[in-house]
């Protein structure tokens, strides 16, 4: 199973807010997904970015692959170099 950490979008239309997601790479951007290792909201002011660390590490190390988007998020919050 090739495995996927990316945004699921919710909110309302024009406010989007996202969840930071573990999910098998098959499945829609919505759909299921394994685990929720945080949030992204780009509408406030500064954008407000809050990751769990630990698990974020943890599938990086057991091989699971960023999107470019939440590759900067995990960079800015010190998970990967």
């Amino acid at each position: 199973m090739a495995v996927k950490i990316r945004l699921k979008r919710m909110g309302m239309k024009g406010k989007p807010f996202y969840r930071i997601v573990v999910a098998d790479s098959r499945t829609p951007r919505d759909g299921r997904f394994v685990e929720e290792i945080g949030y992204y909201n780009p509408v406030t002011d500064p954008a407000e970015v809050k990751v769990n660390v630990e698990r974020a590490s943890y599938w990086v190390k057991n091989g699971a692959q960023p999107t470019q988007t939440v590759k900067t998020l995990l960079k800015n919050n010190g998970v990967i170099e």
